[in-house]
Parts: structure tokens; sequence; C-alpha cells
């Protein structure tokens, strides 16, 4: 099929914008981002206060360097400041929803969903995740994310792309289970490489970007440099995709 749209999609833990020197500075996370010039970012571990200095809210403050539209999930509070996930994106935002996934006794989280008007009302559906550290905790979100009300939403119609920070240090029940209804961005495939965790000497293979078969993968990147090595804890992964003429009319299938 001939294809009619090229994106690439970034995935990145920002560790509330403290660097590895114990620093926050937000403004490396913009240069980081305008590094690697994705079209649609899914950032975990964000923070932001309406109307008060940039230092305390990041989300705005990069939405507003990067000149991207912006949109917020917030999943519970932090020193006073709203923390969760965020999506930046230089396509038109239609519709989001913040899904609990969160699992009782735990940390609460949620996943951000955003539909995108990528090209001419072809829509393409972004969950950004940041799933718990617990083994029990992450197969319960697990569940949780493949129900009706989020990725199984029949009323949804294009491809969908799941991305973020999964906290699995090893392919568990957790990846086996997206695994069957995605294909993944595999950075090993493409750059030989696999881990994002820590960011200095990555040994762990924490973040990943799901997709639709629908979708057509050109290349996934592991993206490493002087200030991306110190920004955060985490290094951002980043995905080209091709939108084609099949996606259009795809509905969601599980």
């Amino acid at each position: 099929m001939r294809a009619i749209k090229k994106f690439r999609v970034a995935t990145y833990n920002i560790h509330k914008c403290k660097g590895l020197d114990q620093r926050v500075r937000p403004e490396r996370i913009v240069k980081v981002l305008q590094e690697i010039d994705a079209d649609i970012v899914g950032l975990q571990e964000v923070q932001w206060i309406h109307g008060v200095e940039e230092s305390n809210d990041h989300a705005h403050f990069i939405a507003r360097e990067m000149g991207y539209h912006l949109t917020l999930g917030e999943n519970r509070k932090l020193r006073g400041a709203a923390y969760g996930n965020v999506v930046l994106s230089r396509f038109p935002l239609i519709e989001t929803r913040n899904h609990d996934i969160s699992v009782v006794g735990r940390e609460q989280r949620g996943c951000l969903r955003v539909d995108i008007d990528i090209h001419r009302d072809q829509y393409l559906h972004i969950y950004n995740v940041h799933l718990g550290t617990s083994f029990i905790e992450r197969r319960h979100q697990a569940l949780r994310l493949l129900e009706e009300d989020v990725l199984a939403n029949g009323d949804h119609i294009g491809p969908r792309i799941l991305l973020g920070d999964f906290n699995e240090w090893t392919r568990g029940l957790t990846s086996k289970m997206l695994e069957d209804h995605f294909q993944s961005a595999d950075i090993r495939i493409h750059m030989g490489r696999m881990r994002t965790y820590p960011g200095v000497l990555p040994v762990v293979h924490l973040d990943h970007i799901y997709f639709d078969e629908s979708l057509d993968l050109e290349s996934a990147r592991l993206h490493r440099s002087p200030t991306s090595l110190v920004a955060s804890d985490h290094l951002p992964i980043f995905a080209d995709f091709r939108l084609c003429c099949r996606s259009a009319d795809v509905p969601v299938r599980m």
C-alpha cells in the first residue's frame, strides 16, 4: 500500500527533570527532545503546577519550549504538584482520557490515552503508561490495559501505539501478554542493544514502544547524547513509522 504519512514517536521517563547530577533542569530535557525531533512524545514522571515558576511546572515549560500541543494525565500529587504522564504532539489532539490502572496498596498509576488527528482525519491512538514496580502489580495492570474500555475499545478506529516505562526488568508475563496483541519496536534488532536504564551505564530494558501491525515500522533507536546521559536516569527511545492507506479504517481488535 502507498504510504501517506511518516512520523516519529518517542518515549522518555524524565525522572522529574532531575539529572544524574541531582540537579533539576527541565531545559536539559528540552534539549534532548530537540535532538530527537519526534512528532509525538510520551513522557513519564512529570510534574506541573499551573501558574507558578517554570521550575515547578515542567510539563508546560517543555511543551512551550518545543511548540507542541500538550495533554496531561495526573495520577497523584507529589509535594503539592500534579504528577503523572504527559503526551506532546505536533499534530492536533482530538480527545484524551486518563485511565486509572492503580492496584490497591500500591502507588497510583495511570494510562493516558490521546487520540490524534495525524493526517486528514486519520486517527492515531497513543497510550502512555508507567507501570508498577511489583510483578503482581504489573500483571493486574496489563490485564486492566487489555480491557474493553482501554486498549480493546471497539469504538476507536485507527492504529494504536502503547509506550512508556513498563518497569519489567526481564521479559516477564506483562511483556508476553502485550506481545500477544501488539508488535514491538525492538531496539535490539535495529541497534544490537536493548538497555535503557540507568542512563550512563544501562543494564535493563524498561522502556518500550508497542504498536498495531497496521503500522509500518521503519526503525527504532535508543538516543544517546552527552545531554541525555545526564538529563535523566533513563535514556529515551524513538521509532519511525509510516501510516498507510490500509491503516485509516482499521478498527481495534484484541
